[in-house]
């Protein structure tokens, strides 16, 4: 049982970093190739051009929710920062209900596309067995951590609101761990 807490901890820690790091190396080495192949042999791989795109959904949608975790998504600071202690803690609740909200939407009607290129057996451009739903998950497991880290969020907000800490929302405190 403490292997698996151990596992979930670091899973938390670095879920949303090690996807962006696989997907964006991935995408450089299968970039940096391509155009060697192509300048040095004068060939092209056929699918060295849409896997990239691809995967850039994967370094797209996790890294917002890694955003979200790390609270350097949009916000509006000054603004919140001059409102009572209240009012931070009511904005830090909307934050949450509209990441679940969107969230749900984006989910729901991903999973739809994600399921349609599935039964499909659609294939990525230029490859003959690289479905192209693998890379549509991308959409839906996105916004799914998305929305377990505003959550998670929320419960250190209300943790802050219970021992009347002050809000994270002061733009100097992003980074600082």
């Amino acid at each position: 049982m403490s292997y698996l807490m151990a596992l979930l901890r670091w899973l938390d820690r670095n879920a949303e970093r090690t996807l962006i790091l696989i997907a964006y190396s991935s995408m450089a080495l299968i970039i940096v190739y391509a155009v060697f192949e192509r300048y040095v042999f004068s060939t092209q791989i056929p699918w060295s051009t849409s896997i990239p795109i691809y995967l850039f959904l994967w370094v797209a949608w996790v890294g917002c929710a890694y955003n979200v975790k790390k609270r350097t998504h949009l916000v509006f600071n000054d603004f919140r920062l001059r409102m009572p202690y209240g009012m931070q803690f009511a904005m830090m609740w909307l934050d949450t209900i509209l990441w679940i909200g969107f969230g749900s939407i984006v989910a729901w009607f991903t999973i739809e596309q994600t399921q349609l290129a599935y039964d499909n057996f659609a294939i990525v451009q230029g490859t003959d067995n690289v479905m192209q739903w693998w890379f549509y998950l991308a959409t839906p497991v996105g916004w799914g951590i998305l929305m377990i880290r505003a959550l998670q969020n929320l419960m250190q907000d209300i943790g802050r609101f219970r021992r009347r800490e002050p809000f994270l929302v002061d733009i100097q405190t992003v980074g600082g761990d």
